[in-house]
């Protein structure tokens, strides 16, 4: 029985005759086209539901489980026969699975000195790379950090994009982002803030001295638009994983805390990946993130003095004034600039609210 209530529902055969039976009656049911835009991730993902309710039909019909898998991998195999002489097309005949029933986990040289150190098994992470899990901290599941650093491990660039970064979380797997950063030559960019003084100085001091690394912070300590604790992990094979969720950089948020956080994969979640990448890039052009060089100075002056700004403040022998615009203020003086130098307009009138965020 149909209950009252939204939907987003393929329209079955079935589905329609029980619609019409409603219809009939005292309900009003609400219908769309498709998309067409749309129409290919919206039926591959009916199709699949539809073959999993097969599959589970096929398996619980059988005997054992040899026999349970091998029906299993014969239906899967009608279906890609009819797609291919649907389409007579003979490369969907090729993607018909191996009756073997195996899955590839793996493809390393043989030259490869790292991995010849390393044991036969190649290291992945205890969760599917091909299938989204949910991390919440419990004891029952995998660690987080574990996690993580598994990650590090068998990636070919890393995207980082935390609020802030401690010390305490960093030293956690500072060694295997050595180990991608210098000896697998892996590229790690990270994006950061000085947001309430959180951040570690120490920490981003040693990120931005490892090799092939990148890293940007936002200055504004009084407000802020990244309160983000994402991690996406690319890898060149097509089995990209990201962790979106609750977890910083720190000890308690990869090891102790009760953080929720889930893992999508490229294989099942392909367009979050998509908009995690343009949305990290466009992040990373942003000039609200600016560049952090650990041998400049400048630089190292600049982000102590950020991370510090409080303490100092409380501290009325000493006042140290670091004036930078923000970055919708920077939008304001520009305007003002053109208005002045290209329109000779000098008479203008500049309105700002005066609270501020909480």
């Amino acid at each position: 029985m149909l209950k009252e209530g939204i939907y987003e529902e393929i329209i079955s055969e079935k589905l329609k005759r029980d619609l019409k039976a409603l219809e009939i009656g005292d309900f009003e049911v609400g219908r769309e086209d498709i998309d067409v835009e749309e129409a290919r991730k919206v039926l591959s993902s009916y199709v699949s539901a539809v073959t999993r309710k097969a599959l589970e039909y096929v398996r619980d019909s059988c005997s054992d489980d040899k026999e349970a898998l091998f029906s299993q991998i014969e239906t899967c195999n009608d279906v890609i026969t009819a797609l291919g002489e649907r389409l007579d097309e003979e490369e969907f005949k090729a993607l018909r699975i191996s009756e073997e029933g195996e899955v590839l986990t793996s493809i390393y040289s043989r030259l490869n000195s790292v991995r010849g150190i390393r044991s036969a098994k190649a290291v992945r992470p205890a969760t599917p790379i091909s299938q989204s899990s949910l991390f919440t901290g419990s004891h029952c599941e995998p660690s987080m950090l574990e996690e993580l650093k598994k990650e590090i491990a068998t990636s070919d660039s890393i995207d980082m994009l935390v609020s802030f970064i401690k010390w305490s979380g960093l030293r956690c797997i500072i060694e295997e982002l050595k180990d991608f950063t210098e000896n697998r030559h892996g590229r790690l960019r990270v994006i950061t803030t000085s947001y309430m003084e959180a951040t570690d100085y120490k920490a981003v001091l040693e990120l931005s001295r490892l090799k092939n690394t990148e890293v940007k912070i936002s200055y504004d300590v009084d407000r802020t638009r990244l309160h983000a604790k994402a991690y996406l992990f690319k890898r060149e094979t097509g089995f990209s994983t990201a962790y979106i969720g609750s977890s910083n950089i720190s000890n308690p948020a990869l090891t102790s805390g009760l953080e929720w956080n889930i893992k999508v994969t490229e294989k099942d979640s392909f367009d979050i990946l998509k908009k995690f990448e343009a949305t990290f890039e466009s992040y990373w052009n942003d000039s609200e993130f600016v560049h952090f060089c650990g041998e400049s100075e400048q630089d190292a002056e600049r982000l102590r003095a950020a991370l510090s700004r409080s303490r100092q403040g409380r501290d009325d022998s000493y006042v140290e004034f670091d004036i930078q615009p923000y970055h919708y203020q920077k939008e304001m003086l520009e305007k003002l600039r053109v208005e002045r130098e290209v329109f000779g307009r000098h008479k203008n009138l500049l309105v700002a609210a005066t609270c501020r965020e909480p």
